[in-house]
């Protein structure tokens, strides 16, 4: 999602580094469900507004199925979520500390963790009706493949038309390595009274695969077996298959 609050403004500004540069993301592509999104004044923002969520898809309000914008889904394989969302509980203050890993996993894979269940909200999103406003993509396919490919099957789905060195210069410039020194966007301003960054980075490597890493042999035969039974109806093509 911290991806694609850098991607989107490049995207819509054609490239003018200035839309990554002089707010921070959660201004920039402010988030729904923040109370801060009260005070921003959306409603006067010009079109096209750029808005991000982690709501599930039953929670959006009557006014979203009203409009049907165009929506970018992001997924990613859960068991990196896992990870993620086991160093950032780690160091967001504001947060429940996640305990063990072991104790986390279980609360994780039961949905007992901020923003739910993981295979509740992705089956929610891909069930979704009107599929032509939503596009969906994952975290595995800008991390691996090209991503020029990614920003300019994105822009074409947001109705831009750029020129290939723009869509270059996008790219290169929504590299992870490029994101993660970018003040506006890595975090490092928000106060350690809410981020404690000393615990670890907001962005930290940038990979697919570092619950390799974390999970035990035992936990990621677990986690399959969860996945397996929670997921057996749906009928997608994961990246990380």
């Amino acid at each position: 999602t911290t991806w694609m609050q850098e991607i989107l403004p490049l995207i819509i500004s054609e490239g003018d580094p200035a839309s990554v540069e002089s707010l921070p993301n959660w201004d920039r592509v402010p988030w729904l469900e923040e109370t801060r999104a009260s005070i921003l004044q959306l409603e006067e923002r010009p079109s096209p507004r750029m808005l991000t969520t982690h709501l599930h898809y039953d929670m959006m309000t009557p006014s979203f199925f009203q409009a049907k914008p165009k929506v970018i889904y992001v997924m990613r394989n859960p068991k990196d979520v896992f990870t993620s969302s086991f160093h950032y509980c780690n160091m967001a203050s504001f947060l429940v500390k996640p305990g063990p890993q072991s104790e986390f996993l279980q609360k994780f894979l039961d949905g007992k963790v901020i923003f739910g269940s993981w295979f509740d909200h992705v089956k929610g999103w891909l069930n979704a009706e009107e599929k032509q406003h939503i596009m969906y993509i994952s975290y595995e396919e800008l991390i691996k493949q090209d991503l020029n490919e990614s920003v300019n099957r994105i822009a074409q789905f947001l109705g831009k038309a750029l020129d290939p060195e723009v869509i270059e210069k996008i790219a290169d410039r929504c590299l992870f390595i490029n994101m993660k020194n970018n003040p506006m966007s890595n975090y490092s301003v928000v106060p350690r009274e809410f981020m404690d960054q000393t615990k670890g980075q907001f962005l930290r490597k940038g990979v697919a695969g570092d619950w390799k890493n974390h999970l035990t042999p035992e936990e990621a035969e677990h986690f399959d077996a969860v996945f397996k039974e929670k997921m057996k109806d749906v009928k997608y093509k994961f990246a990380w298959d």
